[in-house]
């Protein structure tokens, strides 16, 4: 027996009144341009605090976002590493590796590879929506063509109506 398809998908309202609205008149529906920048007031909000606090945030991760700042961990991490080797203790050596070099040094090289990502998934994102837009204006020239062609029809029903009555 076959379960019933379940939409496993979390949306807001919204999304589905817009989704429903779509559906139901896809040529009233115009294509958005959504980018990584986009979802920064759903973060921290629009206010004048959450305006900060993006900016803030924005700030550090591109400042602690490079491979500058990677470079830099590196040496900072590597003063205390001649103490963890002299202490022959290999706990010490163990948790210098995993709580300073790795943390401190892996953070920015992370940034920096989401920072690659994102720079990719917005160039797709401004892809897609001109494609999108471009099929969404075919698609309303498409309907344009369909209503003068049913017009057309609907004028030659009539005159083939009259034709029998003029004989």
């Amino acid at each position: 027996m076959n379960a019933p398809v379940q939409d496993r998908r979390h949306s807001s309202p919204e999304h589905r009144a817009a989704y429903d609205r779509t559906i139901k008149a896809p040529d009233e529906h115009k294509p958005r341009l959504i980018t990584s920048n986009t979802g920064a007031q759903a973060v921290h909000g629009a206010g004048a605090i959450g305006r900060f606090n993006t900016r803030l945030a924005v700030v550090v991760t591109r400042s602690v976002g490079t491979m500058w700042a990677a470079y830099v961990f590196t040496c900072i991490a590597l003063i205390s590493l001649p103490a963890a080797l002299a202490s022959h203790n290999p706990i010490i050596i163990i948790g210098w590796i995993a709580q300073t070099f790795l943390q401190l040094v892996l953070l920015p090289i992370i940034i920096v590879g989401q920072n690659v990502i994102s720079a990719s998934q917005d160039a797709r994102a401004e892809a897609d929506h001109l494609t999108l837009t471009a099929l969404h204006t075919m698609n309303v020239q498409q309907i344009e063509m369909l209503e003068q062609q049913r017009r057309i029809l609907d004028q030659q029903h009539k005159i083939l109506e009259l034709l029998p009555k003029q004989a």
